[in-house]
């Protein structure tokens, strides 16, 4: 006899009341804790693109087995005329399931999901493999996940500046309008080149489409700098030139995706470094099994192409806290 299944569908507004970024960033630090003590099974990504575009979607899935819920991540991209007709130029929709039954649990809006867990993965990289006493940001792309990125980071690092280049002078203006008002303690700097804010930055992070010519040059780089590399997630994007990687210390989220599609992918293709000199994983750093930074003059790169346990664990954060504050409405597809 069917029961029924009791859905939970959760649009933007409910999913943005429910975000709490200290709670991601504990969520996501699970996740990758998970990943590398075996518990994760994440098959490659799925990508599908109108040939001859940057048009079309690309599918994250995975299985969080000490979690017991299975996620499908679907983001869209590329469509230009969608305000047009009143949507986003891409989206992205979550679908929960409980591993044990095989139950979809939850279909969530994934807007919030994919830029809150990106900044966390980028404040966990700081946490983890910067200086402790870094307080010098470089915001390379003024864009929302430039934004997300320097709110997690402030609450890892004792940030005081903010150096923020964007591609175009306005794009800068907002940024800094913006976040000095949100971030009163926090000075912040217009950049007329990148190059001006890397050079004095102890952090910097990448957060451009990526799709023009590589930004980040070698021997703009002071010793200690840790760079967060978080915009280039497919094959034909790319923010740090190949030599950036020459020496340096290299952690993944996973080595297999960022060598197919990360800065990582450029920089072995190129034969800048072989994937026997990566350091290892993220996750391997917070569970011990390798140390961090380990001086203060080491350069680090953390690359990050975004992974399923990612989205995976911050939906079922965000699915218990809306079952704990009656949000949503249930449907049945069992009916």
């Amino acid at each position: 006899m069917c029961l029924g299944m009791d859905t939970l569908l959760l649009n933007k507004s409910d999913v943005g009341s429910l975000i709490d970024l200290d709670a991601i960033l504990e969520a996501v630090e699970d996740g990758y804790r998970s990943f590398n003590s075996g518990l994760v099974v994440q098959p490659d990504f799925m990508t599908i693109v109108k040939p001859g575009t940057h048009t079309g979607f690309d599918f994250k899935g995975g299985l969080d087995m000490g979690g017991g819920y299975i996620t499908i991540k679907s983001s869209s991209g590329g469509y230009p005329d969608n305000p047009k007709i009143g949507l986003p130029t891409g989206m992205n929709m979550v679908y929960l399931y409980e591993a044990d039954t095989s139950a979809l649990k939850c279909i969530m809006d994934g807007t919030w999901i994919t830029g809150c867990r990106t900044a966390a993965a980028g404040a966990i990289s700081v946490k983890y493999l910067s200086r402790k006493n870094s307080s010098k940001i470089c915001i390379i792309g003024a864009g929302n996940q430039g934004r997300r990125q320097l709110r997690a980071m402030v609450r890892v690092r004792p940030i005081k500046d903010v150096y923020v280049w964007g591609y175009s002078q306005e794009e800068i203006d907002a940024y800094i309008s913006e976040m000095s008002a949100e971030l009163k303690e926090i000075n912040f700097y217009p950049c007329s080149t990148a190059e001006e804010g890397v050079r004095k930055a102890d952090i910097v992070v990448t957060t451009t489409i990526g799709r023009r010519t590589p930004i980040v040059k070698r021997e703009w780089l002071k010793p200690g700098t840790h760079i967060a590399a978080i915009g280039a997630d497919m094959p034909d994007k790319q923010e740090l030139c190949t030599d950036v990687f020459k020496g340096a210390k290299v952690v993944n989220d996973s080595i297999k995706l960022c060598i197919k599609n990360g800065e990582t992918h450029h920089a072995v293709e190129e034969g800048v470094i072989n994937v026997e000199d990566i350091y290892g994983e993220i996750g391997e750093i917070i569970l011990g099994k390798k140390p961090g930074r380990e001086n203060d003059e080491e350069i680090t790169i953390f690359d990050t192409v975004g992974m399923a346990i990612q989205d995976n664990v911050t939906a079922v954060s965000l699915y218990k806290g809306a079952i704990e504050k009656g949000l949503g409405i249930k449907y049945d597809f069992l009916k």
